[in-house]
């Protein structure tokens, strides 16, 4: 599941089969969903021949919101271990908040996910596998989808971007990349990688402030990667790539909404092609702020806007179902240590 379509062809040669028939097993896995088994085109010898099949993922949880039509999902992984992922219904179509690791080591303060740390990373086939589970259990074909679940996608590369070439395949799903969005906290070797990969697919930089100092406090990894030269390097994105970079900037009350953010936030983006995501902070238990009141939220974005910076306040989807990051999980597990 995690190969190629040459991959297979090579691997199928391998076996003494036909080339063309990695090229039926790939399609039959990424395009049909199928398992080996399942396929009625592929012979009962050369089925044999396979090693066993990569377990995958099953859905063991799923809330529907009663406000939208967001649903959430918990996945079981082969070893038990427990992710979860977001749908979320558009015009444009169906999109799948996807999770990358278990857990994740950022520490970002306001994030669930976080609260255990990284427990490890997840294999491209895991990822392909949150897809295909939801198309099959909703009859939908999803269009789009954001590495923002659990984990950070800069902080497992190679299966991340394995993923984003076996989805983009023209054999398989075919999803082109600019349907992909990356959202990072701003490891700037991930960043500089994507360049280099130059695909298409849509950058998204979780900063959520503006200065330095409160940004590490808030963001432990951002002491690893200061404000200045993630911005550089976001600058250095811009000019290769010519793409838009969206800064998600989560709005907690007296702590990063005031004019002096504001200033900050206009000042880093200075003719820089971006776009503000103002996101109106998810309360959590375990992290003892909120989010402003919706006047001061326009307010925010107002100023922004007048100061040239383009901004949009994000659609809050699953208010009622846990739809934030880790939430899902972490209400899960409570309810299994009582």
């Amino acid at each position: 599941m995690e190969m190629t379509p040459n991959e297979l062809k090579d691997y199928m040669v391998s076996l003494g089969e036909k080339p063309f028939r990695g090229t039926q097993l790939f399609e039959g896995i990424h395009n049909h969903h199928k398992s080996p088994e399942e396929m009625s085109n592929i012979p009962k010898a050369t089925i044999e021949k396979l090693p066993d099949e990569l377990e995958g993922i099953q859905i063991v949880k799923r809330l529907s919101s009663k406000i939208d039509e967001t649903k959430k999902y918990l996945y079981r992984l082969s070893d038990g271990e427990i992710i979860e992922g977001v749908l979320m219904k558009y015009h444009h179509g169906y999109s799948l908040c996807v999770s990358t690791q278990v857990g994740c080591r950022m520490g970002c303060r306001f994030c669930v996910s976080t609260l255990n740390g990284k427990i490890r990373d997840l294999r491209s086939y895991e990822m392909l596998s949150q897809i295909y589970e939801v198309e099959r259990a909703e009859g939908v074909s999803i269009s789009n989808i954001i590495l923002m679940g659990s984990g950070e996608p800069f902080d497992n590369t190679d299966n991340v971007f394995r993923f984003l070439h076996l989805l983009h395949d023209p054999k398989g799903k075919n999803m082109s990349y600019r349907s992909m969005t990356i959202s990072t906290c701003g490891l700037i070797q991930g960043i500089e990688r994507l360049i280099d990969e130059d695909i298409p697919v849509n950058l998204a930089i979780s900063l959520h402030e503006t200065a330095q100092e409160d940004r590490a406090s808030l963001m432990p990894v951002a002491k690893s990667y200061p404000l200045e030269e993630l911005f550089d390097t976001l600058r250095h994105y811009d000019k290769k790539t010519g793409q838009r970079v969206t800064l998600e900037y989560t709005l907690i009350e007296g702590k990063n909404d005031t004019m002096r953010n504001v200033e900050q936030l206009a000042r880093w983006t200075k003719g820089m092609r971006c776009h503000v995501n103002l996101i109106p902070l998810n309360t959590t238990s375990h992290f003892s702020h909120t989010k402003p009141d919706r006047s001061h939220i326009l307010r925010f974005q107002r100023e922004l806007s007048q100061r040239g910076v383009s901004c949009t306040i994000r659609r809050e989807l699953g208010s009622d179902i846990q739809a934030s990051c880790g939430q899902l999980k972490a209400g899960t597990m409570v309810e299994e240590t009582r």
